[in-house]
């Protein structure tokens, strides 16, 4: 596959994916309600329309040639970036497996070690601060600001002193 041929693969299943996602939002009230503002299919609705929008122009410019990368007709992959592509798509998949189990912050600790050392070839002392750092400002972000619960997994009891904290 070349770079062009990428580029339009992406292009057209992004439109696809907007004209989904329109109809998805049009289930629900997409105009303004009278006394509450916009129905709750308007943010995704309009956001999908936007992004349909931006695809047009893309294969446009795409047909037209336009960009580096519509005339381009290099191999999209070649064999060094698939050196690195196949050990980050197994590592996240396993992160995401992880997850199930031992939840969504001990599976991104595991991950960021892995990656961050193994593949970024970074330090020691980066990939840990980096790792324990990164699940910390993650967990605060969701469970404290946002209230939105995270999967723990079997870790769960581990969270019960900071849920007093936040709760």
């Amino acid at each position: 596959m070349t770079v062009r041929t990428a580029e339009l693969g992406m292009t057209l299943l992004l439109a696809a994916l907007s004209v989904y996602l329109m109809v998805k939002s049009a289930e629900l009230e997409i105009g303004w309600i009278q006394g509450e503002g916009p129905g709750g299919g308007a943010w995704p609705f309009w956001l999908a329309a936007g992004m349909l929008a931006c695809c047009a122009v893309t294969l446009v410019r795409w047909w037209r040639g336009l960009t580096p990368e519509s005339r381009n007709l290099e191999a999209f992959v070649g064999p060094a970036t698939a050196k690195i592509l196949g050990p980050t798509v197994i590592s996240i998949a396993v992160m995401l497996g992880l997850t199930h189990v031992i939840g969504i912050y001990v599976a991104i600790l595991i991950f960021l070690l892995f990656y961050l050392r193994f593949m970024g070839r970074h330090s020691w002392t980066l990939t840990v601060s980096m790792s324990l750092i990164a699940p910390v400002v993650t967990f605060f972000f969701f469970e404290a600001a946002l209230r939105i619960l995270l999967p723990k997994g079997i870790t769960e009891p581990l969270f019960y002193p900071l849920y007093s904290l936040i709760y």
